[in-house]
């Protein structure tokens, strides 16, 4: 145990002065934004900041202009379309990543089937899941009971699918940058459209602001993002076999890993919702958005990761230091701040917001570090295509934080979900670290044994 601590100081003095060489040096920051990797990943990253900071404005705006109890209801159903766009998936965009780049003229083909089957399989999911509010989700059955309601979650449904797929599309092509221009279309969109609606909406106001502009920036980005980012796309409904065989292996396990990675995320707003209420779901929800900053860090750079991976799989040993060293440089700093200001930060939603929901917040920013490196393994193991362990570690990731929230929620609140979700990434971080410097120990002896 002394020597694994040893090593694992020695490791991290070793990364640590790298990473102030890197911040302190101008020639090396720019040298950064030669790489592809740091590239691409600078692209979402920087997309999924402004997306974020332009969210956190909407929420602001939606904390201050409809009751908690509205907030608490609308966040719910956008949880809930996020959960059912996240099956519809059906992890194709994984496979887009993967093969789109070696696809060659059956580029467009491809793209065209997963989007029509992603359309297909959010319809289906959104009445299924319609159909079976009472049994699954009761505090939500008023989104059957009013049928504009009821058409808007369908059609944003798919929205929500398309959205994610078209993204992945774009980090297939290494063309990221669009992924930022639809997300802040997205986000600018969205923020004066509460304002107007609560006059005539409650919980409705919240959710089709964010449906409508969700809805806009899609519609630009197929028909004009997409056919710049792969030109001569034109959109249609297709259904290529080859495609879909070719692909359904290696998306099928993905899918099964995105549905375990997204569950908590999305399952515990409607978990929260119908143990402890509408009220507590709000504060619930404005601590996850706002933790969500984090953890989009190291989500940037393990999809360019695995997007550079796809490409040259001779360059992922040197991609991999690279992404923990700049994940880290970026994330470290951005959770000790978090940790300081977490209350002031809640008060710009109102005061009831900072005093219900701080805890969880901390708890939730403190995650974010060992959600850095499962990040990071995860996309290793996705260009290894090492499926199995990429489900392994998914599944009990959702199974032990969904589990331990169950449990936790009616007896500490809000903050019971934010212990789970420490404990569960905690856990599977100090697994693969140990796994890791196993072998770096095992490579360092086997010279002897010779």
């Amino acid at each position: 145990m002394l020597q694994l601590i040893k090593l694992l100081s020695l490791r991290f003095s070793g990364f640590l002065t790298e990473v102030i060489s890197i911040a302190t040096s101008k020639e090396r920051l720019k040298q950064l934004f030669r790489v592809s990797l740091y590239s691409n990943a600078a692209f979402l990253l920087i997309a999924n900041a402004a997306g974020s900071l332009l969210g956190f404005a909407f929420w602001i705006i939606v904390a201050r202009v409809y009751p908690a109890e509205d907030v608490g209801l609308a966040s719910a159903v956008i949880a809930a379309v996020g959960l059912l766009a996240m099956l519809s998936h059906l992890g194709l965009g994984m496979g887009l990543i993967r093969f789109l780049p070696h696809s060659g003229r059956n580029a467009s083909s491809m793209i065209n089937t997963v989007f029509t089957i992603g359309t297909l399989v959010s319809v289906i999911t959104a009445f299924i899941f319609i159909a079976g509010l009472s049994f699954w989700s009761p505090a939500l059955l008023f989104v059957r009971q009013h049928p504009i309601y009821l058409a808007a979650f369908v059609v944003f449904t798919i929205a929500a699918t398309l959205s994610t797929l078209i993204n992945e599309t774009f980090v297939a092509e290494r063309r990221a940058s669009f992924v930022l221009a639809r997300g802040f279309i997205f986000s600018l969109l969205k923020l004066p459209l509460p304002i107007v609606l609560a006059a005539f909406f409650h919980s409705f106001g919240i959710f089709a602001s964010w449906g409508m502009s969700l809805g806009v920036a899609l519609l630009l980005s197929i028909f004009l993002f997409l056919p710049r980012a792969q030109p001569g796309y034109r959109p249609f409904f297709a259904f290529n076999r080859r495609v879909v065989n070719d692909m359904l292996h290696f998306s099928f396990a993905n899918y099964l890993s995105v549905l375990f990675r997204g569950a908590p995320g999305m399952l515990l707003p409607i978990m929260v919702i119908n143990i402890l209420g509408a009220e507590p779901q709000a504060y619930f929800y404005m601590a996850l958005m706002t933790g969500a900053v984090l953890i989009m860090i190291p989500e940037a750079f393990s999809t360019s990761l695995f997007a550079e991976g796809s490409y040259d799989e001779h360059t992922l040993g040197l991609n991999i230091r690279r992404s923990l060293k700049i994940t880290f440089l970026i994330l470290v700093p951005a959770v000790i701040l978090i940790l300081a200001i977490a209350d002031k930060l809640l008060l710009l939603f109102g005061g009831s917001y900072s005093e219900n929901a701080t805890t969880l917040l901390r708890l939730l920013a403190i995650s974010a570090i060992p959600m850095t490196i499962n990040a990071v393994y995860l996309a290793i193991k996705r260009v290894e295509k090492k499926l199995k362990i990429i489900v392994g570690l998914t599944a009990f990731a959702a199974v032990s934080i969904l589990g331990l929230s169950y449990f936790l929620l009616p007896r500490m609140g809000i903050d019971g979900a934010g212990i789970a979700y420490l404990i569960g990434h905690t856990t599977i971080a100090l697994v693969i670290v140990a796994s890791w410097l196993r072998r770096q120990r095992a490579l360092r002896l086997s010279p002897k044994r010779d």
